[in-house]
């Protein structure tokens, strides 16, 4: 690690070691975790099925007076959310988006969450190209769900843990505080930031659900990470069932477990990213998926081929 990601880092440790997210909400006795699990279990199936999704994103106040603030973006598109794993204490959703181009239906592999009860350690983001396992305190674990969120080659991309709450008659998740890398729609700027600190939020609502997150955008100034910026995303999920969907479902499934194992075996998963495509190695597993759609590549040889661009491609931590 040179002395510019070294310095990046340092700053990072001495900000995150200014907060404490666990002391936001008190733990959860057992009675009450028992009580409502079921109800937390039904609220993250309730996001699976299929929608037209608004992504609306603005950056509302400055913190570095320097900085000008990007117009407010609104956008969106037709998007199914399958549940690829239950067990009960582990839910996985897989969102897919669905694009028409020509008058052809296509399918575009997009973000994954994973949800998992009373986790003992979540692999969060760390640093540039690193991502690690951080416990939950034991005392924080009861009743709590994590989430961690993947990229569209199934890297990761950030991870937390939080809890259901009823606040004004609505039940949501709120997420601890977060750390995640740049988006792509802000990567590909070389902004002055470089990552988000972020509280993230689920709730249902009668036609669907939302997905709130209050980012806020840190860069280094000065040898310090300060915020620059405060942005709020608001996507909203509406039941909507006018499109087509398929996926090579047995590929990504392959892929999701590789880097599950990865994960394990290294200690967290390293990997080089560039701003365009996420992990160096996207474009390839994304390539593979559709050569196997195309019956370009037969399905072991697709898996194989993503296996050993994962390995090749990430370091031991």
């Amino acid at each position: 690690m040179n002395r510019i990601a070294c310095a990046m880092g340092a700053s990072l440790l001495a900000f995150t070691m200014s907060v404490s997210p666990a002391a936001a909400h008190p733990p959860i006795a057992a009675e009450q975790a028992a009580a409502s699990f079921e109800q937390d279990r039904a609220d993250i199936l309730a996001m699976a099925g299929n929608f037209k999704v608004r992504f609306d994103m603005q950056e509302s106040t400055r913190w570095d007076a320097a900085y000008t603030p990007l117009e407010a973006k609104v956008s969106g598109g037709n998007e199914i959310v399958r549940v690829v794993e239950d067990t009960g204490r582990r839910i996985v959703l897989q969102h897919l988006l669905v694009v028409n181009h020509e008058g052809k239906d296509m399918v575009i592999k997009h973000w994954r969450q994973d949800w998992d009860y009373e986790p003992a350690k979540v692999l969060v983001y760390a640093d540039r190209n690193t991502w690690k396992w951080e416990d939950v305190p034991e005392k924080m674990r009861s009743g709590r769900w994590s989430q961690t969120v993947w990229q569209v080659d199934d890297s990761p991309r950030y991870g937390g843990w939080g809890q259901f709450e009823t606040q004004g008659g609505v039940r949501r998740w709120r997420s601890s505080w977060t750390w995640r890398p740049l988006a792509r729609r802000d990567a590909v700027r070389n902004p002055v930031y470089d990552r988000y600190y972020v509280i993230n939020r689920h709730q249902n609502t009668p036609e669907g659900w939302v997905h709130w997150q209050d980012n806020t955008k840190m860069g280094i100034k000065d040898g310090k990470l300060v915020p620059i910026v405060q942005e709020y995303v608001l996507n909203t999920y509406t039941r909507f069932d006018g499109y087509n969907v398929k996926a090579a479902d047995e590929y990504w499934a392959a892929v999701r477990a590789e880097w599950d194992r990865i994960a394990s075996e290294k200690g967290g998963i390293g990997v080089a990213e560039e701003a365009a495509t996420g992990t160096v190695i996207s474009g390839r597993l994304m390539q593979l998926a559709d050569d196997l759609h195309n019956g370009e590549v037969k399905l072991r040889d697709a898996i194989a081929g993503a296996r050993k661009l994962i390995t090749e491609n990430t370091r031991k931590l």
